[in-house]
């Protein structure tokens, strides 16, 4: 099923870790980015916009194939 704007999404894991994102900035995740329902806001190429609600963060972009349904 592809994602689409709207959708609830988290992050997996095994697939931020080490990615070229990760080793880009600070490759210490936040728990929500894998435990809590984000929203895709936005969709451009092969990213997505996630806003996180349930906790201020700011929003963030990832690749979709690092993302899967919630």
């Amino acid at each position: 099923m592809a994602i689409k704007k709207g959708d609830f999404v988290h992050a997996v894991r095994e697939k931020l870790e080490n990615s070229l994102e990760a080793k880009a900035s600070d490759s210490r995740f936040s728990p929500y980015l894998f435990e809590t329902k984000g929203e895709i806001m936005e969709l451009r190429g092969d990213y997505a916009l996630v806003k996180f609600g349930q906790v201020p963060t700011p929003n963030i972009w990832l690749r979709l194939d690092q993302l899967e349904a919630a």
